[in-house]
């Protein structure tokens, strides 16, 4: 049994903390990272707002990350076992629809505003916390490119309020987590969610 998560929402709310804690726990679990699909930063345009357009789903190759999810659909075992990714004895690649659980975990901050990928959701979870708290978290991260002044007012924000509001009304069916709640408490929340819903896959 193939099931895709997706983890998504705002920067710096906790995506990849929930989704580190995840694949240490789900069976044959392999992750796809969003971040990895940034273009190089010569390819990224200056916007109307005077900023690189980091936020922006034209900023990353979503082709090629479309290309890796249809891989590991195709064959989540062979996925695995080229990415490094430790699986259960029963998982065989010659079969890879054996009765065997196969995870994958999408993560990143526009997973849901980008078409061709919403159909491949088996579940989806989206992130949140409010403007103040994002601001404090996103200061004290060390970004290889450090933010310009004003980056986060100026565009990382309202773009975030633009996206959220694109995603909202795409239809998919999204469940929200609360970001200042304890990194445990999203991870148990999550946790319990998806073994429930495997188990009634099953």
């Amino acid at each position: 049994m193939k099931y895709i998560i997706g983890i998504g929402g705002v920067t710096n709310g906790g995506k990849t903390t929930l989704t580190n804690k995840l694949i240490k726990t789900l069976p044959n679990c392999c992750v796809v990272h969003q971040d990895d699909f940034f273009k190089k930063p010569d390819q990224i345009e200056v916007g109307e707002d005077g900023f690189r357009q980091w936020d922006v789903i034209t900023a990353m190759d979503m082709e090629a990350m479309t290309h890796t999810v249809k891989a590991w659909i195709e064959n989540p075992v062979k996925f695995a076992c080229s990415h490094g990714v430790p699986l259960s004895s029963a998982s065989d690649v010659a079969d890879p629809d054996k009765k065997q659980s196969h995870i994958l975990i999408l993560e990143g901050f526009l997973l849901y505003n980008y078409p061709p990928l919403l159909d491949v959701f088996d579940k989806s979870y989206y992130i949140t916390i409010p403007y103040e708290e994002c601001k404090r978290r996103r200061s004290t991260r060390q970004y290889t490119i450090p933010d310009p002044p004003g980056l986060f007012d100026g565009h990382v924000w309202p773009m975030y309020l633009k996206h959220r509001r694109e995603m909202e009304s795409s239809g998919l069916n999204i469940q929200c987590l609360d970001g200042l709640k304890s990194k445990e408490q999203i991870y148990n929340q999550a946790y319990e969610d998806i073994q429930n819903n495997l188990l009634n896959r099953l």
